[in-house]
């Protein structure tokens, strides 16, 4: 079976975050099926225009839609900031809105935060407005992800690590249907 291109898009501003962590470890998994490739420089974009988005998009926005769009599926993956999604994921899905890149893409979506659950419902609605594809098997919050990894940066946490193997699972049944 070919390998499956997937873009993991991570949602935090800390050039090491736990969201990276994290997605690295989803790649060492399922490095048998998937090529995984992680996007980590949301704060570079620039701020949403939608005067631009449409018929001028800056150069880094048709880049970033073209990863989007070329990738079998997408995995997203983010802290919550003040309850909500942070401002350099939210400003990189609005440069997607006025396209069809997300409708119909296998999408895992992960919020792993020390609460996390109001930013994890903001994700899911502003994705499933995007028309993207996913399960209640293919979201996945992990609260208090902090003490769930340890010091060289791997998941100790049992629980948490049975709750990955499923979201691996359900998201390679996803990305076959």
């Amino acid at each position: 079976m070919k390998k499956k291109n997937i873009l993991a898009i991570i949602g935090s501003a800390s050039t090491n975050s736990t969201n990276l962590k994290l997605v690295e470890t989803i790649a060492r998994l399922t490095k048998n099926e998937f090529n995984v490739t992680i996007y980590n420089e949301l704060k570079k974009l620039p701020h949403f225009d939608p005067e631009l988005s449409t018929d001028n998009p800056p150069k880094e926005i048709l880049e970033f839609r073209q990863s989007i769009e070329e990738a079998d599926g997408i995995i997203i993956s983010t802290p919550e900031y003040v309850f909500s999604i942070p401002s350099g994921l939210k400003n990189a899905i609005e440069w997607c809105i006025s396209t069809i890149i997300f409708s119909d893409k296998p999408t895992g979506l992960i919020t792993a935060s020390a609460s996390g659950e109001k930013g994890h419902e903001e994700l899911q609605l502003i994705m499933k407005t995007a028309m993207a594809k996913f399960t209640n098997e293919t979201t996945l919050l992990i609260q208090g992800v902090k003490g769930k990894f340890n010091t060289q940066g791997n998941i100790s946490d049992e629980e948490t690590k049975k709750q990955l193997g499923y979201f691996i699972e359900s998201f390679l049944k996803l990305i076959h249907e």
